[in-house]
């Protein structure tokens, strides 16, 4: 196992890229592979929301404080530890009454305990972060902690920032409480986990293949424009068809 005193100290934890006038993209470029999530910072007239949080390896609302003028209201797309590590920092937290924000498993960044907290079969690596934020943390120290959760969101909801409103989404299959945001007037989804460019996943604990069928099916039917996912890239609604029909064909429901 790689020893917490052989990584890297990284100084600045988050990258910040402007997407637009009111949308910023955080990441955190020091985490491996698909715990790697996308923070979407959207800011509007009466509100600023931002959707998901990262790990929480190191504070977040720092960062934020130099991109908003006021706290942003945290909007859980799901429970799992790479999109909820930081929403203890925040006053308010939303999220769907199925993912249990305030009461969440311990997390972790070792890869083994990981493995067998989520279910995942295929070996994972030692450790899941390639530096630490100061000299001093320790990996194997980290846990998650809860949420403040003061809203439960359901399907059909409306998330109004003025001038700017999103839909929630109730997409169970990568968790029982996965939603996404939609903005039905540019066509704009905020997806979480539900999809995004790379293999989905779908057998991890509280996953549900039929759900997951279910609510893939059902964002073909919207007109979507452009997805801004839980992890990678964004891409077009073109491609959002395209990787629901592979899915859906591995799955044999095509």
């Amino acid at each position: 196992m790689t020893r917490p005193e052989s990584l890297p100290v990284a100084r600045s934890w988050y990258r910040v890229e402007a997407v637009g006038e009111a949308l910023t993209l955080i990441t955190e470029p020091r985490v491996r592979g698909l715990l790697r999530a996308n923070l979407w910072l959207v800011r509007g007239r009466d509100r600023d929301i931002l959707v998901d949080c990262g790990l929480g390896v190191a504070p977040l609302w720092p960062t934020l404080a130099s991109l908003t003028r006021r706290e942003p209201v945290v909007v859980l797309t799901h429970a799992h530890l790479d999109h909820m590590g930081a929403a203890h920092e925040f006053a308010e937290c939303w999220a769907h009454p199925l993912e249990h924000a305030d009461r969440p498993p311990p997390g972790s960044l070792l890869g083994p305990q990981l493995g067998a907290e989520l279910g995942i079969a295929e070996a994972l690596p030692d450790v899941l972060i390639t530096a630490v934020p100061h000299e001093s943390y320790d990996p194997s120290s980290y846990r998650l902690q809860p949420a403040n959760v003061t809203r439960h969101l359901r399907d059909g909801d409306v998330i109004d920032l003025g001038q700017r409103a999103f839909t929630v989404m109730h997409l169970p299959g990568h968790s029982p409480g996965s939603i996404a945001l939609f903005d039905e007037h540019d066509g704009t989804l905020i997806s979480g986990d539900t999809i995004y460019d790379d293999v989905l996943v779908d057998e991890i604990t509280g996953a549900d293949i039929a759900d997951y069928v279910a609510s893939l099916q059902r964002l073909c039917e919207l007109p979507v424009r452009v997805v801004r996912p839980g992890h990678g890239p964004r891409f077009p609604g073109t491609r959002m068809r395209q990787l629901i029909d592979r899915y859906l064909i591995e799955r044999g429901k095509c």
